[in-house]
């Protein structure tokens, strides 16, 4: 199982999902519409190390983090 959160401004709670790399992730998230618009300006992290490839793999027990940007002063 792997766990997502969702940080910030995102309002969803987290979720545990049977999934194997972050490409099945985005499948899912895509058929929420209201995570479609965050999916496109958001920075992941596996186990709090940021990743830029969809073909990450994920196994039991992963932590995703959906970082949303952020500004601030």
């Amino acid at each position: 199982m792997v766990r997502i959160e969702f940080l910030g401004p995102i309002q969803k709670e987290p979720l545990e999902l049977e999934i194997t790399n972050l490409k099945e992730l985005a499948t899912v998230l895509q058929e929420d519409k209201d995570m479609s618009e965050w999916l496109k300006n958001s920075a992941v992290a596996v186990n709090d190390n940021l990743v830029s490839s969809l073909d990450t793999d994920l196994k039991d027990g992963d932590k995703v983090s959906l970082l949303p940007p952020v500004c601030g002063g």
